[in-house]
C-alpha cells in the first residue's frame, strides 16, 4: 500500500548551508551505473522525490516505484601530466565504486572546503520508461559530519585537533551523486595535536592527508550540545540494520539521553523543559511519557530524544516506534510483540552528553529572570580611557558626559531592553528567523540598547546559556550603497573570515544570488548552518526606489528555518507605511518597538548616571554641576526634541566653562551655554536667510520626513513650497506663489552658500530637472530648531516640533 504524502516542514531541514544547485539533469549520471541489484522496494513517497519537486517541480507518474541499492560505481576520465618533448599519451580511466556506509567529502558551496559526510542510503526511480532504456534519477542521502570551522562563530569555545570532525545527531541531505567528490576515512585515534580556540583549516599538507579525520563526538549543533560517540560501532550498528531503516536513513540518527538531574518529589514532565532546549519533540515525549510506567528507582534519566532535524525523516520514513528510546527492560517485553518485519534488535545504546554539556544543559533549565540589566564591560575602551584619567573630577566629568562616550550603563532603557532581548533569544532557542523592528527619534538610545542586547547575547552563548549564532553589524551610513549590505552579509553566512583572508571580490548581484539560493535551499543542506543575527542600522538609508534591499532582508527571516534574525532600526516610527510598499510592510508586522523621546526626569537621570560614573574612585569629589543646572538643561532639551545627546552636550559645555574657575556650574552657565549653541554659524546664517529660502528648507525637511529617505527629488520640493507658500506666510509676507524659474534662484541660492547640494554629474544633466534630488548639508535638527524660533508656532507645528 502506497504511503500518503505528507509536506514535511523546512524548518528542520535548513539546519545547514546551502549544498552546490542541482537540478534534474544532475541526477542522471552516465557515468554512473549500479553494481548491485535492489536490496529493498517499495512505492515512492514525498520524501524520496522532494528535491526535483521543489526545484523543478517534478512528479513522478504512476506505477514509479522506488528501488534502493547498496553501491554504485563511477568512472572517470583522468589526463596525465604533459612533459616537454613527449608526445602527450592517451587519458587513462579510473573506477571508483562507493558503497551505502562509505565516508565521503562533499561539495559544498559556503565554505571554502568540502563537508565531510556519510552515505546512509542510494535509491532510483523504476517505471515503464526504465524498462525502454531510459535513464532514471540517482539519489544520494548523505549523512553530515561537521568541522569546528563551520560551527557559529559565537559559541563556548572547546579544544579540538585540527583535523577533528563531529556526527551529527540526524542532519540529512539528498544530493545528487556528482556532489560525491572522493572517499574519505573517519578514525577514532586523532592523528594531530589538540588545537584550542582556533578556526582550523582541512586544508593540509598533503592530499591523503585531507583525507583522515577524527571523531569522538556526536553534536547538536543548534544548541552547541556535545555527547560521547564511538563511530565505528555507531557504523556497525547503523549497517546491521534492517533494509527499510537502511532506506529511510533513519539507523543512522543517533539516540541520546539528557542530563540526568537531582531527584525530586515533582512529576517528572516538568524535567522535559530540558529536552524541549535540546532541539526534541515535546509532543511525541509527552505521549511515550504518559504511555510509560514511572521509571525504576535506579533508571532516572530523561527520555532518549532525537534531534529535531530528524523529524521529518521520522514521520516520513517509518513508524514512532522505531524511534531509539530510554533502554528498560520493561519497555523492551513491551516491544517484543511480533511486527511486520520481526526482528530480534537491542536497543541502541544512548549517547551521554559531555560533562561540559551536561553543566550547559542544567543552566539553560533554570528560569531567566523578568528583567535582566546588562552587566559593564570593563574591559571597554571607555572604562580604560576612564581609569588612564588623572584624579580631576571636572575632566573626569566631561569625559563620561561626551556624546562619544559609550558606557554599558542604559538608564530608563530597561523596559525595551528586557522586551528586544527576550525576544531576539527565545527566536535563536526556537531555530527561526524574524524581524524586529525599533523607532525613535535621534537620541533616544536604540543603537546603544540593541548594541547592550548583543553584548548580553554574544555573553550567554560563550557561556552556553543558549544556542550559539554568528552576528553581523550593517550601518547604512558606513556603505557605500544599499546594495553593499548582500557582501557583507553573505561573508557571515558563508563563514569568510574577514579578518585573515580580507573582504571578499564578490559583486553585490551574486552576493544575492548566493543569498536566495542558500535561504530557499530546503532539503539541499550541508553541514555548516546556524543562527545568524543581523543589525540592520539606519534603516532609513537603505530604502532605495524599488525597495528591494529593505525587502529582502525582511524576506528572508519569513522562510521557515532560515534562523535569520533581523533586527532593523530607524529614525521614524513609522517608516513602514510611508515608505514601503505593501509586500514590504507585511514582513514588518511581527516584532516592533518604539522608543519614545526621554522625559525631563529621564534625562536628568541620564546625566547623573553619568556623573555617578566620573566620580567612582575619587575620595569625597565635590559637584560639577548643581542639580538645578542639570534640570535646567533637561527641560530646554525634553521640550524641543528629547534628544540624550544634546543634554549631554550642554551639561559637558557648562562644566567646560566652569573648568578653570574650579566650581560647580549652575543654571546661570546652562542658559550661557545654551545662548551660544543658539548662536552657532548655522543659527546666524537662518536668522539672515529670505522668507522664500527658510520655506524651502522646511519644504525640503518636510519631504524628508514624509519620504523617509535624505535624497528628494526637486519636483517633490517644488510642489511642497508652493503649499507652504499658503501656509507659512503671515499678513505682512507676500502670498504669490513663486513660478518655477524664481524657485530655481532660491535653489541655487542654497547650493551656493553649501546649504543644499543638488545631484551633479553626466547622469544627473540627463535628467529632467524635477527629477534631480536635493539633500540638506546643514544638521537637520538644528535647522527645525532655528526655523521655529525663527517663524513662531505655525512654524513648529508645520516641522513637528515642540513648542
Amino acid at each position: 500500500m502506497e504511503s500518503t504524502p505528507v509536506t514535511p516542514s523546512r524548518r528542520s531541514k535548513r539546519f545547514q548551508p546551502l549544498v552546490t544547485p542541482v537540478k534534474i539533469d544532475a541526477f542522471v549520471d552516465k557515468t554512473l551505473i549500479w553494481t548491485d541489484p535492489p536490496c529493498y522496494i517499495r512505492p515512492t513517497v514525498y520524501e524520496d522525490y522532494q528535491v526535483l519537486q521543489e526545484d523543478e517541480g517534478w512528479q513522478p507518474g504512476p506505477g514509479i516505484q522506488t528501488a534502493f541499492r547498496k553501491s554504485f560505481k563511477r568512472t572517470k576520465n583522468i589526463a596525465p601530466a604533459s612533459r616537454k618533448g613527449l608526445s602527450a599519451r592517451r587519458s587513462t580511466v579510473e573506477t571508483e565504486t562507493f558503497e551505502v556506509g562509505d565516508t565521503v567529502l562533499v561539495k559544498t558551496q559556503s565554505t571554502k572546503h568540502p563537508s565531510v559526510g556519510v552515505i546512509a542510503s542510494m535509491w532510483e526511480f523504476q517505471g515503464k520508461e526504465d524498462k525502454e532504456g531510459g535513464n532514471s534519477q540517482m539519489m544520494i542521502r548523505i549523512h553530515w559530519f561537521q568541522h569546528p570551522s563551520e560551527l557559529p562563530r559565537i559559541r563556548a569555545k572547546r579544544e579540538h585537533f585540527e583535523n577533528e570532525v563531529y556526527f551529527t545527531l540526524a542532519s540529512q541531505a539528498i544530493l545528487p551523486p556528482s556532489c560525491i567528490l572522493s572517499h574519505c576515512t573517519i578514525s577514532e585515534v586523532p592523528q594531530t595535536t589538540p588545537t584550542a580556540r582556533k578556526r582550523s583549516n582541512l586544508i593540509g599538507v598533503t592530499a591523503e592527508e585531507n583525507k583522515i579525520f577524527y571523531c569522538r563526538l556526536a553534536i547538536e549543533s543548534r544548541s552547541n550540545i556535545y555527547y560521547d560517540f564511538h563511530w565505528v560501532a555507531h557504523k556497525q550498528q547503523a549497517l546491521g540494520s534492517s533494509n527499510e531503516d537502511l532506506a529511510n536513513g533513519t539507523c543512522w540518527h543517533v539516540a541520546v539521553e539528557t542530563t540526568p538531574l537531582r531527584r525530586r518529589t515533582k512529576k517528572p514532565k516538568k524535567l522535559q523543559d530540558i529536552a524541549e532546549e535540546s532541539g526534541d519533540d515535546a509532543v511525541r515525549d509527552r505521549d511515550y511519557e504518559n504511555d510509560e510506567p514511572p521509571s525504576e528507582p535506579d533508571d532516572h534519566l530523561i527520555p532518549s530524544v532525537v534531534d529535531d532535524t530528524s523529524d521529518n525523516e521520522t514521520t516520513l520514513s517509518g513508524p514512532i516506534d522505531d524511534v531509539p528510546k530510554t533502554p528498560s527492560r520493561k519497555r523492551k517485553r513491551a516491544l517484543s510483540t511480533p511486527k511486520s518485519t520481526p526482528s530480534k534488535k537491542r536497543a541502541p545504546k544512548l549517547a551521554a552528553p559531555t560533562p561540559h554539556s551536561k553543566a550547559a544543559l542544567r543552566k539553560r533549565s533554570r528560569k531567566a529572570p523578568a528583567v535582566r540589566v546588562p552587566p559593564p564591560n570593563l574591559t571597554q575602551e571607555h572604562y580604560n580611557q576612564l581609569q588612564n584619567l588623572p584624579p580631576d573630577p571636572w575632566l573626569r566629568a566631561m569625559h563620561v558626559l561626551h556624546v562619544a562616550a559609550r558606557p554599558d550603563v542604559l538608564p530608563c532603557r530597561e523596559e525595551e531592553y528586557s522586551r528586544v532581548l527576550r525576544t531576539v533569544e527565545e527566536l535563536l532557542e526556537e531555530g527561526s528567523g524574524g524581524c524586529v523592528y525599533i523607532s525613535g527619534v535621534p537620541g533616544t538610545g536604540k543603537t546603544a540598547t540593541v548594541h547592550a542586547i548583543v553584548r548580553e547575547l554574544k555573553r550567554m552563548a560563550e557561556n552556553n546559556e543558549t544556542n550559539p549564532f554568528t552576528y553581523v553589524e550593517i550601518n547604512g551610513l558606513r556603505i557605500p550603497e544599499p546594495s553593499a549590505a548582500y557582501n557583507l552579509l553573505w561573508e557571515t553566512v558563508s563563514g569568510h573570515d574577514v579578518a585573515s583572508d580580507g573582504h571578499l571580490k564578490t559583486s553585490a548581484k551574486e552576493a544575492l544570488k548566493q543569498l536566495t539560493k542558500h535561504f530557499s535551499a530546503g532539503a539541499r543542506a550541508g553541514p555548516a548552518g546556524h543562527a545568524c543575527v543581523v543589525l540592520m542600522d539606519e534603516l532609513d538609508q537603505l530604502v532605495t526606489a524599488k525597495q528591494d534591499v529593505v525587502y529582502n532582508f525582511f524576506n528572508w527571516p519569513t522562510i521557515a528555518g532560515s534562523k535569520l534574525v533581523v533586527i532593523a532600526v530607524a529614525n521614524t516610527m513609522d517608516l513602514p507605511e510611508r515608505v514601503m510598499t505593501g509586500r514590504v510592510r507585511s514582513r514588518l508586522g511581527m516584532i516592533r518597538t518604539n522608543f519614545q523621546p526621554y522625559t525631563t526626569q529621564q534625562l536628568e537621570k541620564i546625566v547623573h548616571a553619568r556623573l555617578k560614573e566620573a566620580k567612582e574612585g575619587l575620595e569625597q569629589p565635590p559637584d560639577v554641576i548643581n542639580a538645578d543646572g542639570v534640570k535646567f538643561a533637561a527641560m530646554k532639551v525634553s521640550s524641543i526634541s528629547g534628544d540624550a545627546r544634546r543634554v549631554l552636550d550642554i551639561c559637558r559645555r557648562a562644566v567646560e566653562l566652569v573648568h578653570p574657575k574650579r566650581r560647580a556650574a549652575r543654571t546661570e552657565d546652562v542658559k550661557e551655554v545654551i545662548k551660544v549653541l543658539q548662536n552657532s554659524p548655522t543659527a546666524a546664517y537662518l536668522r539672515d536667510c529670505s522668507l522664500h529660502e527658510r520655506i524651502m528648507l522646511a519644504s525640503l525637511l518636510r519631504c524628508i520626513k514624509r519620504e523617509g529617505i535624505e535624497e528628494i527629488k526637486w519636483g517633490e520640493i517644488e510642489n511642497q513650497h508652493v503649499v507652504y507658500v499658503e501656509t507659512l506666510t503671515s499678513e505682512g509676507d507676500p502670498s504669490r506663489k513663486p513660478t518655477p524659474v524664481e524657485l530655481g534662484l532660491v535653489l541655487d541660492s542654497l547650493v551656493a552658500s553649501r546649504a543644499m547640494i543638488i545631484e551633479d554629474g553626466v547622469n544627473a544633466v540627463r535628467k529632467p530637472p524635477r527629477e534631480r534630488r536635493v539633500i540638506l548639508n546643514l544638521e537637520q535638527t538644528e535647522v527645525e530648531r532655528v526655523l521655529s524660533e525663527v517663524g513662531g508656532r505655525l512654524w513648529a507645528t508645520a516641522l513637528g516640533v515642540g513648542a
